[in-house]
């Protein structure tokens, strides 16, 4: 395991642990990303990640899907019991199956191969952007305030009302908020005991009623971002 950053014996900014077997890509994204102020810890195969991130505890890991031996779903699988660290899958496929596949297992976030650097640090941010939680079980997200012990919305400081289902499927997307969901995820946590396809098809519905709810401000981004074909994700602003 190799360590790099402004200050090896001093962490100046959050610790990236970069997992790839190619060493070209390595290096080029360990010198970008130390010159932004973080601190990077390298790995090249599943095995060594299994073996020693316990000791590690990055705070995001860049985790290739390709790598030889276990491959990068299965370690994001066999990390999920006892890991929670942000997980940001990369991979020379861009087909929607390998996307649901690694989030499924348990991934964050996916980008294919080759990256734009401004994307994988935004998406690094997003990352590290924890979901904003009062002591009392607020949630907060610009306008959008979710109590979640109460099971109370309000948009713009006004009172919204939601149906079970809509209510239902917010609370998945606030506890996970920022985090890409599969469809088939949020269709069979909120739907289980319908068919996949009439959970789809609710899933779509209810996304469409409920963003007719909470987007109030046409000159924001909506409060709920759509990856075609993949999922959705809960929107965390950048703090002001």
């Amino acid at each position: 395991m190799q360590q790099s950053g402004p200050d090896r014996g001093c962490v100046n900014g959050p610790t990236i642990l970069l997992v790839d077997d190619e060493a070209p890509l390595r290096q080029v994204l360990r010198a970008r990303l130390t010159a932004r102020g973080y601190s990077i810890q390298e790995a090249s195969s599943g095995e060594e990640v299994l073996r020693t991130v316990g000791g590690m505890q990055p705070d995001v890991i860049i985790l290739d899907i390709g790598l030889p031996g276990i491959d990068g779903i299965e370690v994001t699988r066999r990390l999920r019991p006892s890991v929670q660290t942000p997980i940001i899958m990369l991979s020379v496929h861009a087909a929607d199956s390998d996307k649901i596949a690694a989030l499924d297992a348990g991934a964050n976030d996916y980008l294919t191969k080759p990256c734009d650097l401004g994307e994988l640090l935004d998406r690094i941010r997003r990352a590290l952007r924890p979901a904003t939680f009062n002591g009392a079980g607020v949630f907060t997200a610009g306008d959008l305030v979710v109590d979640v012990n109460r099971q109370a919305v309000h948009v713009a400081n006004e009172p919204v009302r939601l149906t079970a289902a809509e209510y239902d499927l917010l609370k998945v997307l606030v506890l996970n908020a920022g985090r890409l969901l599969t469809q088939g995820r949020l269709a069979k946590e909120i739907w289980s005991e319908k068919s996949y396809d009439d959970a789809r098809q609710l899933l779509r519905t209810t996304i469409r009623s409920l963003r007719q709810k909470l987007d109030t401000d046409s000159s924001q981004p909506g409060h709920i971002a759509t990856e075609p074909g993949v999922g959705y994700r809960l929107r965390i602003p950048p703090p002001e």
